[in-house]
Order: C-alpha cells, then sequence, then structure tokens
C-alpha cells in the first residue's frame, strides 16, 4: 500500500434485516484506497450501494464487517470520544440540499453548528468564520439570517459545502452532491467543489451516476454493482479501456452532444433483470446479464484484481 493513502476500506459489508430472516447485502466486500489529494469517483446504477458505502464509511450507519483505516487508524468501531474527533478530519455534503439542511435553523446557525460542538472560535469569531464560509461559496454575509426555505436548491447546496467546510476537514465525502440541482447549477457547484479541492488541500470520495461529471472531477473511478466493486482504474484507463461487461454497458450509454457521433456509437443493452440483493445465490452477481457468462461464473464468484497498471477488475472472463 502506498504511503500517501488517507483511507483505506477492506473487505467492507453492510446488510439490514428485512424481516423473515431475510437479509438484503447493501454493500458486499467492497475494497478501495483513496490517496490523499485525489478524487476517487464512485458510480453505479441506483440501489448498487453507492451511498450506503460512503455513510458507512462515514458512520452513520454502523458496518456488519470489514475495516475501515482511516490515516493509518482502525476507525471501525469508534466510542464518541473517537467519532467526535474523527468528524473533524472528515465531513460529508448530502445529495438532497432540502432535507439535510435544519428548516428551524438560519443558515448561519447551520454553518456554525459543527463549530460550537467541537468548542472552536468564540461567538464572534464564529460570526465571522461564517461569514468567511458564505463568502467562500458564493453566498452573501446576508445570508446568514436566511432560513432554509428562502434559498433555492443550489444555494442551499451552497450551505451543506459550507457546513462541511467550517472545521476544516481534509476528508469530504460527496454523496451525489448535484443530482437535485439543475443542469444549469450543477456546473457551478462542481467547479465550486474543485477551486475549494484545490485551495483547502481536500480529498474527496465522489458518488454520482452522472458518468461524464465523474470523468470531469475523479482521479479514480470505482464501478459498483449490486453492492460491489466490478472495476476500478483511473479514470481516462477506464473511460477508453473497460474491461468489465458491466462497465462497458454502463459507460456506452453516456449521452453524446453529437448526431453523427451518436449514430454511429454503438450502445450495449443488457438483457435480463438485476437480481435481488436479498438472495443473490452464488456465483457472479452480473452472470445473468453478461453475454461473456460461462459456467465458472454461476458457481464462483469473482475476485477484484490488479490485471496490470492499477486497473482491477472482477471477472473470470479477463
Amino acid at each position: 500500500m502506498e504511503n500517501n493513502v488517507l483511507l483505506e476500506v477492506k473487505n467492507l459489508k453492510k446488510c439490514f434485516d428485512v424481516g423473515g430472516r431475510k437479509v438484503l447485502t447493501a454493500v458486499d466486500n467492497v475494497s478501495f484506497y483513496v490517496r490523499k489529494g485525489e478524487t476517487l469517483g464512485v458510480v453505479g446504477e441506483s440501489g448498487c450501494g453507492k451511498s450506503t458505502t460512503g455513510k458507512t464509511i462515514m458512520h452513520l450507519i454502523p458496518a456488519t464487517s470489514g475495516q475501515i483505516i482511516y490515516d493509518g487508524q482502525d476507525i471501525t468501531h469508534m466510542d464518541r470520544k473517537e467519532y467526535l474527533a474523527f468528524t473533524r478530519k472528515a465531513q460529508m455534503i448530502f445529495q438532497d440540499p432540502y432535507a439535510s439542511l435544519d428548516s428551524r435553523m438560519t443558515a448561519g446557525d447551520i454553518i456554525a453548528e459543527g463549530m460550537t460542538i467541537h468548542g472552536m472560535y468564540n461567538a464572534k469569531e464564529r460570526k465571522e468564520r461564517v461569514y468567511e464560509l458564505l463568502n467562500t461559496v458564493g453566498l452573501n454575509k446576508e445570508h446568514a439570517s436566511r432560513f432554509v426555505h428562502e434559498f433555492s436548491g443550489g444555494q442551499r447546496q451552497r450551505i451543506g459545502i459550507a457546513r462541511a467546510l467550517a472545521i476544516g476537514p481534509e476528508f469530504i465525502v460527496c454523496d451525489e452532491p448535484i443530482s437535485a440541482l439543475d443542469v444549469s447549477i450543477q456546473a457551478q457547484v462542481i467547479n465550486l467543489l474543485l477551486e475549494l479541492q484545490e485551495s483547502h488541500k481536500l480529498t474527496y470520495l465522489f458518488i454520482a451516476h452522472d458518468l461524464s461529471i465523474v470523468r470531469h472531477v475523479s482521479d479514480r473511478v470505482a464501478v459498483m454493482y449490486l453492492g460491489a466493486v466490478v472495476e476500478l482504474a483511473e479514470s481516462n484507463e477506464l473511460y477508453e479501456n473497460q474491461l468489465h461487461p458491466y462497465t462497458r454497458a454502463l459507460l456506452s450509454a453516456i449521452p453524446i452532444a453529437d448526431p453523427q457521433v451518436t449514430r454511429a456509437k454503438q450502445r450495449i443493452l443488457l438483457e435480463g433483470d438485476v437480481p435481488s440483493p436479498i438472495d443473490v445465490g452464488a456465483g457472479c452477481k452480473f452472470a445473468g446479464r453478461c453475454s461473456m457468462c460461462k459456467q465458472i461464473c454461476h458457481e464462483e464468484a469473482p475476485q477484484l484484481r490488479d490485471v496490470g497498471g492499477g486497473h482491477y477488475v472482477a471477472c473470470h472472463m479477463i
């Protein structure tokens, strides 16, 4: 493992009891690492476990098994004091910029809450820090006294970003931070996140389903299918040389704003249904939809392995 790794996830698993002695496996033996200062993009279909992975790393939901190692320290199981110290280093930007903000609090109070919890600054210094953060995310200090319902979706997400930055973290989980925003606002928020990463030396885990955005912001990309990572590689390598059949199908769906290119492009259409995460069975989870499937695919689950140059893929046929 490299010396500059900030976060390492080993065989992370998250299961939910859905009653009747049935268990839903939302995250299934996921492993990856994130280097300091880089952005690791995580993509996949809705329900593939992207957000659950991010929330488990942030301890918003407990892990069933596996390890989460942050800056060389195993943080899989933390007491309240250790968790409080961890939140000084890691924060999260949520998908829904309305539901994730307390409608009873002003924007200033929302941004200052973390500083208050951690006992940072006095009241006057906190107010000045709030004004500074509002300016950093493209808002004005007059916005500090307004409530959530008085903001647009883009402005609410900027408040969420300011809240995440308030206590000076080094690692941020961005859980689909633009999916609830208008297209005209998405570029502004993405550019803001990139500028903040550069100026604040931040490390991102960027979860999204917009494949074009992920390519733009990510240094490396992990592709998830039904709770498992099926391919992981440098961003350009993954987009130019996909190896896993699911990744090929996923990337073939990216729209291109050129009619001639679109007509010449081959779209890969997957047959069959996504299996239930409650009872996946043995073998590869993608076997029922894969045109390359062989007998071993139904009998043995493939392991994520390096096929050269840091390009990882979980497929028996590669």
